[in-house]
């Protein structure tokens, strides 16, 4: 077990099953599908599940990412992955928090503030994390967050 303090963007207290990334985050192409084809039963059940659409990214592509702890460095791609993660979030098709070992970007940071002032289930996000915090958390380890960043990996 090890504790790492970040800087709460949305506080919250959050327990969730870990999930990594150790590229750039590409917001669009990773809930792309979840929140195009919504739960249409020809497509199968893949995008009732949230599976990371996003092919260029080997660490998450095709896991399920909701409900998660997205522990990644930060966002990267299109000017709307603030607003992805807030619709993603509305719909209940968000990971439970995300946290950033970097600081977060202008337009993931929209997203999480956004989510939290117009959804009732705000997505607990914590930055500054650092470097230690992406080398240490695997798939699958416990991750518990305080509303002072404080961020327990089990």
């Amino acid at each position: 077990m090890k504790q790492f303090k970040g800087r709460p963007v949305v506080a919250g207290k959050c327990e969730a099953e870990a999930l990594v990334s150790h590229g750039g985050f590409n917001t669009l192409a990773s809930f792309q599908g979840a929140l195009q084809f919504g739960e249409i039963p020809i497509l199968g059940s893949k995008y009732k599940q949230t599976e990371c659409d996003d092919q260029n990214n080997a660490d998450l592509y095709r896991k399920p990412m909701l409900n998660k702890a997205l522990c990644l460095p930060q966002t990267i791609g299109s000017t709307t992955g603030g607003m992805v993660l807030y619709c993603a979030n509305a719909l209940g098709k968000a990971p439970s928090c995300m946290l950033f070992s970097e600081h977060i970007d202008s337009l993931a940071a929209a997203g999480a503030v956004l989510s939290a002032v117009w959804t009732e289930k705000p997505m607990v996000t914590v930055d500054c994390l650092g470097d230690e915090f992406l080398s240490y958390v695997k798939d699958g380890m416990k991750i518990t967050v305080e509303e002072d960043g404080t961020v327990t990996v089990e």
